[in-house]
């Protein structure tokens, strides 16, 4: 099986064709765009735990809202897997609903 990247002395894969190279250019913008992404799921989730902490049942309600479609375009583009969407949805949601 043929692998077109080998190891330099630096430790860093450099690529051998202009195929290679141009994967590895679209490797790097897709990680880095990926990346932003988690972080903007992270985000809204972390929202939520915030306002879950705070004792604020309605601003959790309201930024769970704002969450879960952030959170669902994450699976439809592949970023994260559905079941563990689900499973931050479904926490998040049990803990709004264990609210007093």
């Amino acid at each position: 099986h043929y692998r077109p990247l080998f190891l330099v002395d630096s430790g860093a894969f450099v690529a051998n064709t202009k195929s290679a190279e141009k994967a590895a250019r679209q490797a790097e913008k897709n990680r880095a765009h990926n990346v932003t992404m988690r972080s903007r799921m992270r985000s809204a989730i972390r929202g939520v735990s915030d306002a879950i902490a705070a004792g604020k049942k309605e601003e959790a309600q309201k930024s769970y809202a704002v969450a879960v479609p952030i959170i669902d375009s994450m699976v439809n583009k592949q970023i994260v897997h559905r079941n563990k969407a689900a499973r931050h949805k479904s926490r998040l949601a049990a803990r709004i609903r264990g609210m007093s």
